[in-house]
């Protein structure tokens, strides 16, 4: 969940699995899930393009969710013949002219119907892999990036890219599960031994999140990235600052005391917890 970095279910399944595979049954159930508990949301899914497919887009649109999947264009030779004839680019506003766009009703011959394609370019300096040169100034070339996205937004253009580069984020929420909460360990030979840890490690992220919101405001509203709104501490730093400390509970005059050693940056975040 993009607002607060949670995670809002969870398919455990081989490795050797594509992605796509049972997405369509998978996305469908959290969908009505959601909307049992949550009628009147608006509902807004970002995907790679391992989820690009007619089944998906038909799914999401049936579903009344707005949604932006990444495409695999290089598939597609039609797309790229769009791209390399292009001369007219129109720039993303904000992007400082580094980012450029256009955009196509199309569809692949096996689809349904048509939908809305985004060709988005962004201007790079070229990495030269050549001899190192000792000169003191050593031109850049400048070259483009490309990427295409499938979307039933009605924003304009530049919103819907600023919207799905937001999926950043979720890719960084997947690196924390792993070294923080040890997501990608296998901890047994049984699937549902795995299954149990697997869930064990998504609830402590989901629950850490869950008492640093209730402690605190947040920060931002919803951006145009859906970027967290508030500021988390990760699970290892929680760990090293509050968790894993040396101390001692002792009972001074009858009193439960918790006894550490002197370090004002634990001191203050434990006042602000217990004030909080």
């Amino acid at each position: 969940m993009a607002q607060t970095g949670q995670v809002l279910d969870v398919l455990h399944r081989a490795g050797n699995v594509h992605d796509s595979k049972g997405a369509v049954e998978y996305v469908t159930t959290c969908v009505k899930s959601i909307r049992e508990r949550l009628p009147l949301a608006r509902l807004e899914v970002r995907m790679d393009s391992a989820f690009f497919s007619d089944a998906m887009v038909q799914c999401l649109e049936k579903l009344g969710v707005e949604y932006t999947i990444s495409v695999p264009f290089e598939r597609f030779v039609l797309l790229k013949e769009r791209i390399e004839k292009r001369l007219l680019w129109w720039q993303v506003p904000g992007s400082g002219g580094s980012s450029q766009y256009f955009e196509s009703r199309w569809k692949p011959q096996s689809w349904a119907k048509k939908s809305r394609f985004i060709f988005i370019r962004n201007t790079v300096a070229v990495q030269n892999k050549g001899p190192i040169q000792l000169d003191l100034f050593e031109p850049v070339q400048q070259g483009h990036e490309f990427k295409v996205i499938v979307t039933n937004k009605t924003t304009a253009a530049g919103k819907v890219a600023r919207f799905h580069e937001g999926r950043g984020y979720q890719e960084k929420i997947y690196g924390e599960l792993k070294n923080q909460a040890q997501m990608g360990y296998v901890p047994a030979r049984r699937l549902v031994a795995n299954k149990v840890y697997l869930l064990c490690s998504l609830l402590a992220h989901n629950l850490s999140r869950e008492l640093q919101m209730q402690i605190q405001e947040p920060v931002r509203g919803t951006t145009q990235k859906r970027t967290v709104k508030w500021v988390f501490e990760g699970l290892d730093t929680l760990r090293r600052t509050i968790i894993a400390r040396a101390g001692r509970l002792t009972r001074p005059q009858g009193k439960l005391t918790l006894t550490l050693n002197a370090n004002p940056t634990v001191q203050n975040a434990l006042l602000r917890l217990l004030q909080a």
